[in-house]
């Protein structure tokens, strides 16, 4: 396989697990409370992260390079907490599909003004008609995914 089609189904399955984590991590969060759910969520990958990384050594980066690191990069964290929270106040209250079709069309549209402005350390992307033409299209899917 070629690397970039491994690179789409490992983003596939990344995509199928948010939708379940999505879905578990609201039931949670409807149980014992959404910033109480977040709280648990992240623990739970912190000691996992750190058990790969330090136990198991599956790291291979370069932690010396830490002051490398863009002020931006630091804001996965900060924003991965807002990510949860706000998967796990939605899909309790307007279900998965709604909530990760919502998900979804927010994702597509940013990440296309991010590829296309080169934000974040990306290379500048080209934009053309046709990609606004799926962004719409994605949109109307959405909307009729929508349609009870």
């Amino acid at each position: 396989m070629g690397e970039f089609l491994v690179c789409l189904i490992t983003a596939l399955v990344a995509g199928i697990l948010m939708a379940v984590q999505g879905t578990i991590n609201g039931q949670v969060g409807k149980i014992i409370g959404v910033m109480e759910g977040n709280f648990l969520v992240h623990v739970i990958g912190l000691i996992l992260i750190a058990v790969l990384l330090f136990v198991f050594g599956l790291g291979k980066g370069d932690w010396s390079k830490m002051a490398e690191v863009p002020w931006y990069g630091y804001l996965g964290g900060i924003i991965n907490v807002a990510i949860i929270y706000g998967v796990m106040f939605s899909i309790p209250k307007i279900g998965a599909s709604a909530a990760t079709t919502a998900i979804i069309v927010g994702q597509v549209s940013t990440a296309m003004v991010l590829d296309w402005l080169g934000l974040f350390g990306l290379e500048k992307t080209g934009f053309c008609g046709w990609q606004l033409l799926g962004l719409a299209l994605l949109a109307i899917g959405g909307k009729l995914m929508l349609v009870k």
